[in-house]
C-alpha cells in the first residue's frame, strides 16, 4: 500500500497501561509504540477525531513510579479479533522530549537481559549476542 508508515514500531510483550491524565482511570494498554504515536488496545472503542489527555506509568528502578504525561488525537478504532476488545490508532501531540527514552526504557524494562552491561543503546541499536550473531 502506498499509504502505509514507515516509522519504526516497538512491539511489547507485555502490556503496559495508559490512564486518563484527569481522572486517573486506566484507557487500556499499548499495543505498540513508536516516537509519534501509539496503538492502545481498550475495552472500548475511542472516540475517533477527539484528544486525550495521557499518563503512562513507568516503573522505575528505585520502586517510585516515573509518569508521563502527553495528549494524544485519536486517528482511528476498530475491534480487534480478540472479542471485547477494541485498538485504536492515536498520534502524539507535540511528543514528549523523553518519548526516546520511553522507548529504550521500555524496552529494556519488558526484554530479556544478557547481562552484557551494555547502557545507553538508542532504540534502534541491537546487542551482539556472544558468538557474534
Amino acid at each position: 500500500m502506498a499509504n502505509q508508515r514507515r516509522i519504526e514500531r516497538h512491539q511489547l510483550p507485555y502490556y503496559l497501561k495508559v490512564f486518563n491524565r484527569i481522572t486517573d482511570k486506566p484507557l487500556g494498554f499499548i499495543g505498540n509504540l513508536s516516537e509519534t504515536g501509539l496503538m492502545l488496545i481498550s475495552p472500548y472503542p475511542m472516540l475517533v477525531s477527539a484528544r486525550f489527555s495521557m499518563r503512562l506509568k513507568i516503573p522505575g528502578k528505585d520502586g517510585h513510579l516515573r509518569l508521563i504525561d502527553f495528549d494524544a488525537d485519536c486517528l482511528w478504532s476498530r475491534e480487534d479479533v480478540t472479542p471485547g476488545s477494541f485498538d485504536s490508532g492515536f498520534s502524539m501531540v507535540e511528543p514528549p522530549a523523553e518519548v526516546g527514552d520511553m522507548i529504550a526504557a521500555l524496552q529494556q524494562y519488558f526484554s530479556f537481559s544478557l547481562g552484557l552491561g551494555v547502557t545507553n543503546r538508542s532504540p534502534r541499536e541491537t546487542v551482539p549476542l556472544r558468538d557474534g550473531r
